[in-house]
């Protein structure tokens, strides 16, 4: 057999291939077609304002529910801690404010917005400030979050990295 006649049945072989593949796929009407679904994102951030969604308990998350102030004493390098205190709004706007414990520094103030992520169990604020990194927490319950590292992950760590809900 040539060479052409190689290529031709080749051509011929590939071109029953792809109308039969194409004859398998129901085509929609164009009138009636409808837009394709966008795919939820994994980590798709629930906003403060939304609808409570149940969360790994299975109970009801609401978030307008979980605005409040959270304190308390995060570990700090070279004092003996840093008093935090972080405000987050039911509007989803976050302040926080930070004191270095035996230090005549000023208070560290910041704000920005905050959210719900990884099926209600990661608190993300993200500052308005650009030059600071996002800071991630860990949902332990209605009272309580733990400060994550900057990948999301659990700090390996016994000292406390906790703030519980002041009001």
């Amino acid at each position: 057999m040539s060479k052409s006649a190689v290529n031709a049945r080749a051509a011929l072989l590939a071109a029953l291939v792809v109308a039969a593949l194409s004859a398998c796929k129901p085509q929609a009407p164009a009138e009636t077609a409808t837009p394709p679904a966008q795919p939820e994102a994994a980590a798709a951030p629930v906003s403060p304002a939304a609808d409570a969604r149940p969360s790994a308990q299975g109970a009801p998350f609401d978030a307008k529910a979980f605005a409040g102030m959270f304190t308390g004493t995060l570990p700090c390098a070279d004092c003996p801690g840093i008093d935090t205190r972080l405000v987050l709004a039911a509007d989803g706007t976050y302040t926080i404010t930070e004191s270095y414990q035996e230090r005549s520094a000023p208070e560290i103030k910041g704000d920005g917005t905050w959210t719900v992520e990884e099926n209600n169990q990661r608190l993300r604020l993200d500052p308005n400030s650009k030059s600071d990194n996002d800071r991630l927490f860990a949902i332990l319950s209605q009272d309580g979050i733990r400060q994550l590292d900057t990948e999301g992950k659990p700090i390996d760590s016994a000292l406390p990295y906790t703030l519980r809900r002041s009001r």
